[in-house]
C-alpha cells in the first residue's frame, strides 16, 4: 500500500463555530460543474484512514478525480471526545466541510453512520450532492438497532446513567452509547417518511451484515424518492465490506456512477 501521506497530506479545517477536522483532499483544482468531485464519509467510531476511504482515494487520484475525507468531530485525529458526538454534530461537520473544502457537484459516499450522514448531507445540500453509493447505510440505527433492541429495564438504566455498554463485535470491550445520542437521533429519522431525493444512488449490503440488517438497504430504497436507486446484496459480505472483491464492486459502482453523471452534466452545456 502506498503511503498515504504521498498522495494527500493530513490538513486542518478551522470551523467558524470553533474546533478544527482533519481532512485529506486531492485535485480540488481539477473540479468544476462537469467533473464531480467524491466524498467519503466513515462510520461511526471510524475514521478516514480505513481501507475503502484509502482504495477510494487511490482510484481517485488515479482518474484525477476530486476526492475529500475527513474526521468527524471526536473521530480519528479531529479535535472533540468521541462520547460527546451526535448527529447533529457530525451532519454540521459534513455540510461545513462539503460548503469549504469542496466546488460543484459531488457524489457522497457513506459507510454505515456515514450513509446516514450521507442522506441528511443530501438533503441540506440538495444542489451540491449529484449522486449517492452507501455501504451498509445505518439510517435510523440510534433507534432501530440500539434503543429498539434494549429492554425497558436498560432503556431505564440508560436514561438513568446517561449511557449503556454493549458488546463490542470487533473488540473485547464494550461499545459505550450515551443517551443523548439516542436523542438527538430522534430530530433525523429519515425512514418514516418519503425522502425527497431525486438523485443516482447505489446501496452496497452484505447479507452477513451483523450490524445492519440487510433489509435496512431495502427499506431505504424504497423511501426515496429517486426512480434510479440500485440495491447491490452481497450474500457472503458482512459489516464492513472490506473485502478486496466487495472493495472492488464498490470502486466499479463509484466509477459507474460517476461517468453517468459527467455525461449528464456534459450533455447539459
Amino acid at each position: 500500500m502506498p503511503d498515504q501521506e504521498n498522495i494527500a497530506p493530513i490538513s486542518y479545517h478551522n470551523l467558524e463555530q470553533g474546533g478544527k477536522r482533519a481532512y485529506q483532499a486531492i485535485h480540488q483544482e481539477h473540479a468544476n460543474e462537469q467533473n464531480p468531485g467524491i466524498v467519503f464519509l466513515a462510520g461511526h467510531g471510524s475514521d478516514m484512514e480505513g481501507s475503502k476511504a484509502i482504495a477510494l482515494e487511490e482510484m481517485a487520484n488515479r482518474q484525477k478525480i476530486p476526492f475529500l475525507r475527513f474526521d468527524y468531530f471526536g473521530h480519528g485525529r479531529s479535535d472533540g471526545r468521541f462520547l460527546d458526538g451526535n448527529l447533529s454534530r457530525w451532519l454540521a461537520d459534513c455540510t461545513a466541510m462539503l460548503d469549504a473544502l469542496t466546488k460543484g457537484p459531488q457524489i457522497l459516499v457513506g459507510s454505515s453512520l456515514g450513509g446516514w450522514l450521507m442522506v441528511l448531507t443530501a438533503l441540506q445540500r440538495k444542489s451540491r450532492v449529484a449522486g449517492m453509493v452507501g455501504i451498509a447505510a445505518a439510517p435510523d440505527f440510534t433507534k432501530t438497532l440500539i434503543w429498539d433492541e434494549l429492554t425497558p429495564t436498560q432503556q431505564d438504566q440508560m436514561k438513568k446513567d446517561g449511557q449503556i455498554a454493549l458488546p463490542n463485535p470487533y473488540a473485547d470491550e464494550d461499545v459505550i452509547y450515551p443517551y443523548h445520542l439516542i436523542e438527538d437521533g430522534q430530530m433525523h429519522l429519515l425512514l418514516d417518511d418519503e425522502i425527497d431525493l431525486d438523485i443516482p444512488v447505489i446501496l452496497h449490503q452484505g447479507m452477513q451484515d451483523s450490524e445492519v440488517p440487510w433489509q435496512t438497504a431495502i427499506q431505504l430504497a424504497e423511501k426515496l424518492t429517486s426512480t434510479d436507486v440500485q440495491v447491490i446484496l452481497d450474500k457472503q459480505a458482512g459489516h464492513r465490506y472490506s473485502e478486496a472483491s466487495q472493495i472492488d464492486a464498490l470502486l466499479i459502482s463509484i466509477m459507474g456512477m460517476h461517468r453517468k453523471i459527467t455525461s449528464e452534466l456534459s450533455g447539459e452545456r
